[in-house]
Order: structure tokens, then C-alpha cells, then sequence
């Protein structure tokens, strides 16, 4: 399906890489540090993908870039979801080295998800052993 021109926006103007493989996307979200995939999904029929193109630099920046962003391809999209339980696209999926600690759906409110965003990113994810 064709991409969104906001989306290809993320991919050219700002640089976030397009992942179309599942190493690609592994890579990605193992490295250190705090990781976003964009999973678009169908911009024709989810008005919401475009809106949440158009803040994603926005929200990174906010964060005063805390975190890289990277959209996911449509070839690899299905198991994204299925490997995050993402139930609905657009979906952001929040990563800290390699393990998921966050998600959000569609588009309610910019400063909802910054609001969340922050929730998230601040949230403890070292690992106690006993």
C-alpha cells in the first residue's frame, strides 16, 4: 500500500529509518537506550496514522530527542503487532534495550501523549536479582 506523504516526511525530512526486515527492527530496538517504532498502519482508512506522522518529530523533540523513532514497513507490520500485542494501528511502541515498556494507540490528544510518553520513559526498568 502506498505511505502517507507525513510518513514518508519521517523517513526523508527527519531521517528515521524504514524498517522493512525483522533483523532490521531487532537491531533497532536492542540497541541501547529508548527506541519508538511507528507502526502506521493503514493511512486510508485510519485518519489518525497522518496525525500521528505529523507530532511523532514533534513529541522526540519535546523529549529533547530522549529517544529515536523508527516506522515500521508494511512487510514486516503483522508481526511487529503480533510480537508487541498491538491490537490497533497507529500504533508507537516504546522500547528501552531491547525489552518493550510502553505502547500507545492512535491519537487522542498531543498532550495526552506526551503525558504518557513521559510516564513511560520514566519508568524504572533495571532488573533485581535476588
Amino acid at each position: 500500500m502506498p505511505r502517507h506523504p507525513l510518513i514518508d516526511r519521517l523517513t526523508g525530512e527527519h531521517g528515521f529509518p524504514l524498517l522493512t526486515t525483522l533483523q532490521a527492527r531487532d537491531a533497532f530496538i536492542r540497541a541501547p537506550g529508548d527506541h519508538v517504532l511507528f507502526i502506521p498502519g493503514d493511512p486510508a482508512r485510519d485518519a489518525e496514522t497522518a496525525d500521528l506522522a505529523r507530532i511523532l518529530p514533534e513529541l522526540r523533540q519535546a523529549f529533547r530527542n530522549a529517544f529515536d523513532c523508527a516506522v515500521v514497513d508494511d512487510a514486516i507490520e503483522a508481526d511487529t503487532r503480533e510480537m508487541a500485542a498491538a491490537q490497533r494501528a497507529p500504533s508507537l511502541i516504546v522500547y528501552r534495550d531491547g525489552l518493550q515498556i510502553g505502547m500507545l494507540h492512535a491519537l487522542r490528544d498531543r498532550t495526552d501523549h506526551m503525558s504518557r510518553i513521559g510516564q513511560i520513559l520514566a519508568a524504572r526498568t533495571e532488573l533485581f536479582h535476588a
